[in-house]
């Protein structure tokens, strides 16, 4: 399994179908809230997609904010939880801030993903707070450049 950047409209919409599947259904997450203007190949954001066996099972996205790289729409199919596939989604989009020289990292991180992120070297940064009814923390990192 490795993380690939999204560059065609067909890996996409792979993309878009793990976030459906998991923030919309499994989550209830309103469709309306998870899609917004950073998606697509436009340039906002760098989407990566992370396949096995040539089915796709997870998805993320890297968007700079005011010079801070926002890890969002961190997800993998329920099918392919506890594997590490989300390690490898972080440390895909790390690797895209690299490129991109951005050494501070963001994200908003559910509650219950927390202590996975703190094994990755993010802190705890805010008190909780609900988004779409989930409660989330921000969590930041900072990156050797």
């Amino acid at each position: 399994m490795n993380s690939k950047r999204i560059r065609t409209e067909a890996d996409l919409q792979k993309s878009f179908d793990i976030r459906k599947a998991v923030f919309v259904h499994e989550q209830q997450v309103p469709e309306e809230d998870e899609f917004d203007e950073f998606d697509g190949l436009n340039g906002l954001c760098e989407h990566i997609l992370v396949e096995q066996e040539g089915q796709a099972i997870a998805s993320g996205r890297l968007r700079v904010v005011e010079g801070v790289g926002k890890l969002e729409r961190i997800c993998v199919l329920a099918s392919h939880r506890g594997l590490g596939v989300g390690k490898i989604i972080v440390e895909g989009l790390e690797d895209v801030a690299k490129e991109k020289e951005i050494a501070s990292l963001t994200l908003h991180g559910q509650t219950h993903a927390e202590e996975f992120y703190h094994k990755l070297g993010y802190e705890t940064t805010s008190d909780v707070f609900m988004e779409d009814g989930i409660p989330h923390i921000v969590m930041e990192k900072e990156l050797a450049l």
